[in-house]
């Protein structure tokens, strides 16, 4: 007549029972609960772990992210330059309030341009051509004293 068996692991309480008698505790686990290893061997040779790491956390954990923190303001203003600018009007008033405008390219036109900054040469390329840029008063920053010393020669 055959007796019902106890599990093993319910007969093996007690001190030092941690292997149940089946040797080194990481034999019996399976790779499922073998839980997670950190973030460790995911330095330069880490190609095993790439896949993951992208999947984790994209492409920006590798490599330099440059001098300043990732958290700091940079100018976002739109930068366009006047041979755009000839390319999309002919002439007259054009309204770029939120650009730059910068003096790569020729102006043929005469024209009135309304711009949050500009350059010193794009000012005088719209001058020369008969027209003018008009700024907003905050931005008259760095490149005022320059413009202005323009203005009176």
């Amino acid at each position: 007549m055959k007796l019902k068996k106890r599990r093993k692991s319910s007969r093996m309480h007690g001190r030092k029972m941690g292997s149940h008698g089946y040797g080194a505790r990481v034999k019996k686990k399976g790779k499922g609960s073998r839980g997670g290893m950190g973030m460790s061997g995911s330095g330069k040779r880490a190609d095993q772990k790439k896949t993951w790491i992208i999947k984790k956390f994209g492409n920006a954990y590798f490599g330099k992210q440059g001098e300043t923190s990732r958290g700091t303001a940079r100018d976002k203003t739109d930068r366009i330059n006047l041979r755009d600018i000839q390319e999309k009007y002919l002439q007259g008033e054009v309204d770029l309030r939120n650009h730059k405008i910068l003096g790569d390219g020729e102006v043929k036109g005469k024209f009135v341009i309304r711009a949050k900054s500009a350059s010193v040469s794009a000012i005088e390329k719209v001058k020369k051509a008969g027209g003018e840029i008009i700024l907003e008063k905050k931005s008259r920053g760095k490149n005022a004293e320059k413009i202005s010393e323009k203005e009176q020669e």
